[in-house]
């Protein structure tokens, strides 16, 4: 029952249980329509969540798990913040937000009481059980930083040749170590007998001792790194760190290469090269199977620590930020760049955590099964098949949600509209089934040579095909090739009526010349096999049948030449297509075409004939010609000027409104000339006697 509940995958017979790739709910609904949905479905029900809300925001960076194994902390952004769960309760304790981006942090104690931040705008931030305890600044940014327990010192690595100490007992900032580098990358401390690594840009590790805060040793990593058959593109810098008891250290490359190293040897035990090129993010061991569990952003690797051959690997969805192991169990976390962070489950590397020990009797119940079906409540439609529904007028209603190419509908609503379209589908699906059945049931019994539905005639050559060759000596010679009537690749072109020969098609009569008269034989000892099965149906017997005289028969049109049929078939196919000729001529003559008529607006001349010919003649003058005709009409003068050059002047013709508005005009200016009256009676006393004007 809860097979959907898991995504299991296997590679080398490793099974590998994907607890978060479970089924999920669609995005665009509602709360609570989420909440209805969880409380009505079954299979979201018997889903396996380990822990509530395991997710972030936007994408998660780093994982760590606290020594007692009661607490997972994740950082993430958008916004950055920090969230502690508790395995104990399966959700949630706490969450709180950061003023920047975590870069990477550890927890010094056995729980969350006491954690380092160090944050992507160089501060380093030290938080309690309460909350943010305090924080300082280091002097560049920082990239990793490690914890040195028993003089407690911060290690702090990052875009700078010193490496930053800062103890936590004085609370102030001891000498720096020096280093050869110009930057470092990564760092860890031994917890065996101390001693402190970092790892540098130039593709170095440099060892320390803390006691004495001298350098004791460097390995070039770069160099053992670069293999003969690999192209070097640039120099290799140090991306992952991590020791393996008192003697081992694993380093990781910006190339994508492992190095397992004996700290008494300068040369690496063994190199593991990831094959993608990508920088590697983490380094894990596995002890109890002396396993290496590296990853870099697109794949995490279990390989052998010895042989280096591969265990089992997995390759996430979105790309890896982090890996982080469980103590003592087969299951391990991935932060990603996604908000789901994954949980993996891999019985073989050990049981599952106390917290959740039931998957160890869950997966023992659970069969392999990597399909997962996600949305099983809505079906996704096309626009044609809203149309093939006729459910086109629901567009844009909250019945259907546009998504993609198409649109998701509830799955009820499409079973009951797919019925009412077509009441009978079940019942034509039931027909076939039944048809189905009975043909399975036949192909069981003693058989005779019975001619398929489809392509009869092609079957029917096929099998004189096969009986000559069986009595001709060819056949010895021959190495023996199966027949298409008993291939299945080809099964469907005899049951299947789409698949049936056009003997009528130019193509098959042009490319199949002889088929006119091999077809007539075939087509007699077709009818006579129709006969033979009509009787043994009605008789319900199962007589064997005999050869008919027509089959011997052999006829004298059959040794003509396979050119002269070709073209006999090019002379017949002329004749046709010039009878069709004459027939779509002969029709064309029969239809009479009726001139159309059509009425002018009252109102309008009809004068664009006259216009017409008028402009076009005067198009076929000369321009000389045209200039004279225009001086004549007067609306064109040419004059010679004082330089020599020559003055054109023009008058653009009028529209036939604007004259019409000239018109108007000078009448009505004659109106009010004629009926203007005369002020020269009229004497002005300031100006003397003057009349106006």
């Amino acid at each position: 029952e809860e097979e959907g509940s898991m995504q299991v995958s296997s590679l080398n017979e490793v099974k590998i249980y994907s607890l978060s790739a479970g089924r999920s709910l669609p995005e665009w609904l509602s709360d609570r329509k989420k909440r209805a949905l969880q409380k009505r479905d079954v299979d979201i029900q018997r889903r396996i969540e380990l822990i509530q809300d395991f997710d972030m925001p936007t994408v998660s960076t780093n994982l760590k798990v606290s020594r007692d194994g009661q607490y997972i902390m994740a950082a993430g952004t958008y916004k950055p913040r920090v969230r502690c769960f508790d395995t104990y309760q399966l959700s949630m304790k706490f969450e709180r937000c950061l003023d920047s981006e975590v870069v990477t942090f550890d927890i010094l104690s056995d729980d969350y009481s006491k954690i380092v931040f160090l944050l992507c705008d160089r501060y380093v931030e030290f938080h309690s059980q309460h909350g943010r305890y305090y924080r300082t600044r280091i002097p560049k940014f920082g990239r990793d930083f490690s914890y040195h327990y028993p003089s407690c010192d911060l290690y702090f690595v990052g875009a700078s040749s010193e490496v930053y100490r800062l103890n936590l007992e004085q609370g102030r900032y001891l000498n720096s170590l020096q280093t050869d580098a110009s930057e470092n990358h990564v760092c860890d401390v031994n917890y065996a007998h101390g001693l402190f690594a970092t790892g540098t840009t130039e593709g170095k590790v440099e060892c320390w001792d803390p006691r004495t805060r001298n350098r004791v040793g460097v390995l070039d990593c770069a160099l053992s790194s670069i293999t003969a058959d690999k192209e070097v593109d640039g120099l290799p810098s140090i991306s992952a760190l991590k020791f393996d008891g008192a003697l081992n250290m694993a380093v990781g490359t910006s190339t994508g290469q492992v190095l397992i190293y004996d700290l008494r040897s300068s040369n690496p035990l063994i190199v593991k090269d990831h094959q993608y090129g990508l920088p590697i993010k983490s380094i894990q061991f596995h002890n109890s199977l002396d396993l290496v569990i590296s990853s870099d952003s697109r794949i995490i690797k279990l390989w052998n620590k010895d042989t280096g051959k591969i265990f089992t690997s997995m390759e996430p969805e979105h790309d890896i930020n982090d890996v982080c192991i469980y103590p003592n169990s087969g299951m391990l976390f991935t932060a990603n760049e996604a908000p789901k962070m994954n949980i993996y489950y891999i019985p073989v590397l050990g049981p599952a955590p106390k917290w959740c020990s039931f998957l160890d009797n869950l997966t023992e119940e659970l069969e392999e099964n990597p399909e997962t079906t996600v949305y099983d409540d809505y079906k996704f439609v096309t626009r044609k098949d809203l149309e093939n529904l006729g459910l086109t007028h629901l567009i844009g209603s909250p019945l259907l949600r546009a998504y993609m190419h198409g649109f998701f509908m509830d799955i009820r609503l499409y079973h009951k509209v797919k019925m009412m379209v077509n009441p009978f589908a079940y019942e034509e699906y039931r027909k076939e089934k039944i048809r189905q059945k009975i043909e399975e049931t036949r192909a069981q019994r003693v058989q005779l040579k019975k001619l398929p539905k489809v392509n009869k005639e092609l079957a029917l050559k096929l099998i004189e095909e096969g009986e000559e060759n069986l009595q001709s000596g060819k056949k010895k010679k021959q190495k023996k090739t199966p027949s298409i009537l008993t291939d299945d690749r080809f099964k469907v072109m005899f049951e299947n009526p789409d698949f049936q020969v056009d003997e009528k098609s130019e193509e098959f009569r042009l490319l199949n010349p002889l088929v006119s008269k091999i077809s007539e034989k075939r087509k007699k000892k077709l009818k006579m096999l129709e006969q033979q099965e009509s009787l043994r149906e009605e008789e319900e017997e199962e007589p064997e049948g005999k050869p008919s005289d027509a089959e011997s028969s052999e006829s004298s049109d059959d040794e003509k030449s396979w050119v002269e049929e070709v073209r006999k078939q090019r002379r017949l196919l002329r004749q046709e297509e010039k009878v069709k000729r004459q027939e779509r001529l002969k029709e064309d003559r029969q239809t009479v075409l009726k001139p159309q008529f059509f009425e002018i607006k009252a109102g309008e001349e009809f004068r664009s004939f006259k216009e017409t010919a008028q402009r076009q003649k005067l198009m076929k003058k000369t321009l000389g010609d045209r200039l004279q005709l225009e001086e004549k009409v007067g609306a064109l003068s040419v004059h010679d000027t004082t330089v020599g050059s020559k003055q054109v002047t023009f008058k653009l013709k009028k529209s036939e409104q604007q004259q019409k508005q000239q018109e108007a005009e000078h009448c009505h200016h004659q109106e009010r000339r004629r009926l203007r009256r005369s002020a020269s009676h009229l004497r002005s006393k300031r100006g003397r006697g003057r009349p106006f004007h």
